[in-house]
Order: C-alpha cells, then structure tokens, then sequence
C-alpha cells in the first residue's frame, strides 16, 4: 500500500465529467482518485475501466462499492478488468452501506452487516489474490477461478470499533468517512491493531476520509457543510459514532459547529495543510479528500481546496 497519499473524492453528475475530473486531478498532480458507487446511480468500477485507459499515473480507488446488490465474484470479475488496464493502480474499497438505502432501493434485508462484509471480505481476497476461491458460509457460497491472481488491495468501510477490528483482522485497509480524527487516532486505529494481532497478521493501513474546505470564512464554511453533508448526523450509525467520539448532541440528528469543527478541514491554506498533516500524525496513511463548496462561487471555492490538496499531496509524498 501507499503511504502519506492524499487523493480526492470525484463526484459529477454523469460518466464523462467524473472521466475529465480524473484526467484533470492526474494533470494537477493528484496521486489518486475515488469514486462511489450507490443506490442507483453510476458505477464506479465501469468508469474506472474507461478512466485506466485515458489515464498514466494516477491512482484508482472505490470507496465504495457497496457490497448487498453484487455477489463478491461478479465484483472480482469487474476488478479484474479494472486491475488489468490499470495494472498496480486500482484499490478496491467495499463496504455494507446504508440500512435505509439497500432495504429502499433494492428491497434486500439489511441483517448482520458486519457477518456479510467479513465473508465478502474472504470470498474477494482469495479470489482476486490468489486467482481461485471455494468458499461455502453463513451468508455466501461461491467457486470460481480467475485467469490469474491480480494485484488489488481489497479494503472495507468502516465507522465503529467493530468495523475497525474487522478490517484489522480481514481487509487490506479500513477506510473511513467523516470520522473525526481524535475518534480515528484513539478509537480506529488500536482497534484495527487489536483486529490484526488477534488473526495474527500486521495492522492494515488506515485511509481516512474526510471532507475539506479551503475558506476564510469559518460560518460559510460550517453552512456549507451542514447543506452537503447534513444526512450523516441523521443516519444511525453514524451519530452512534458522534455519540462514541464524545458528541452526545448527535442524537439531536443535527451537525453541532464542535462536530463540525472536528470533522471538517477548514480554514485558510495554511489552517487546512495543518489539520491534513495532523491526520496523517495521527496514523492515517492516506486521506480522501472531499471538497466542501463555501461562499457565493462554489467552482472557485471547490478550485481553490483542489489546488492546496494537490499541493500538499506532493509535499508529503516526498
């Protein structure tokens, strides 16, 4: 895995922007780009195929691609390809979702996420790293066979102690979202060393995500978080998180400025290289960035954060 790598969250209304994002990042010098695939909306290892082919450089990475519509060896298959084209640049992220959106929009029975996301875990890694897999359990069965092993860290989500000590024990990474990062150095990390040391293998990486905003203004930049980011207060599992973190006002299902503050990298250039650097102290590997639009020109804004991460990227790359 990379170390000290800071890449960005794509998002874009259709396949050919999220394609000329990427190529723009790889010309600013960004090391990687992440793409989500959810609900019903664009998929993102499809458009990794076509980003593999346009691109040289640049990283490639799902965070994520939610594990309940797909059976783990069509989401091989599909790696595979991505792997294949973009040989030693793809990172394959997984992970369970929401409750609300796989029982809405694919009317599946969202029980024992963690039980499925470990066996998910198991049937990819052996299947793309080892080029074969037989595997009969709880929640899956599959045999199959691949051409040949690929190289593909396969990673998971994760937000609470128990996801943490998953990924420590089953996954190549744990990747995070809107964890604040005291929660990430105190809470994540020695529960992925306690996962790891209990399979008796070495602590995975830890790549944090998190939501950043170069802005001068600090109330424009908490109201612009709160209008792009307000649905994860609101969500169970995450303001069971808030509430672990030391936030008991998340029960209120709304953003209070201390979790936004805690959450959020922003402030001026220098405020954010600061917070992004201390990320990485903390025991991050890599952060996913995803810029938070503030103020009345939302392009220059997102420009203005994209810019600063890029620079920093290269800085602490080396």
């Amino acid at each position: 895995m990379v170390q000290n790598t800071i890449g960005v969250a794509v998002t874009a209304r259709s396949a050919r922007e999220a394609l000329a994002s990427i190529q723009r990042l790889e010309e600013m010098g960004v090391p990687a780009a992440w793409l989500t695939s959810g609900g019903a909306g664009g998929d993102a290892l499809t458009t990794f195929a076509a980003a593999a082919a346009l691109t040289e450089r640049i990283l490639l990475g799902t965070s994520i691609v939610p594990t309940w519509p797909r059976h783990p060896v069509v989401v091989a298959q599909q790696a595979q390809v991505v792997a294949d084209l973009a040989p030693g640049r793809f990172r394959l992220g997984v992970g369970p979702s929401h409750q609300a959106t796989v029982e809405k929009t694919f009317g599946l029975d969202f029980q024992a996420p963690l039980g499925h996301l470990r066996e998910y875990l198991q049937i990819l890694k052996a299947l793309l790293q080892k080029g074969q897999v037989d595997f009969a359990g709880r929640y899956y069965r599959a045999d199959a066979r691949i051409a040949s092993a690929v190289e593909v860290p396969v990673m998971a989500s994760a937000l609470r102690r128990r996801s943490f000590e998953l990924c420590g024990a089953e996954a190549d990474g744990a990747i995070s979202w809107v964890c604040p990062g005291l929660y990430l150095r105190d809470v994540a990390i020695p529960a992925m060393a306690a996962g790891a040391e209990q399979a008796g293998r070495p602590t995975p990486p830890l790549i944090a995500h998190a939501p950043v905003c170069v802005h001068d203004d600090p109330e424009e930049a908490r109201s612009a978080a709160r209008g792009q980011i307000g649905f994860y207060a609101r969500a169970p599992f995450y303001a069971s998180m808030f509430a672990d973190a030391g936030f008991s006002e998340a029960s209120q299902g709304t953003w209070s400025d201390a979790m936004i503050d805690a959450v959020v990298l922003s402030g001026d250039e220098s405020r954010v290289e600061e917070r992004l650097r201390e990320l990485l102290s903390f025991g991050a590997t890599e952060i996913i960035v995803t810029p938070i639009a503030a103020g009345d020109d939302r392009a220059a804004s997102t420009e203005r954060t994209l810019r600063l991460v890029a620079r920093v990227a290269q800085s602490v790359r080396g």
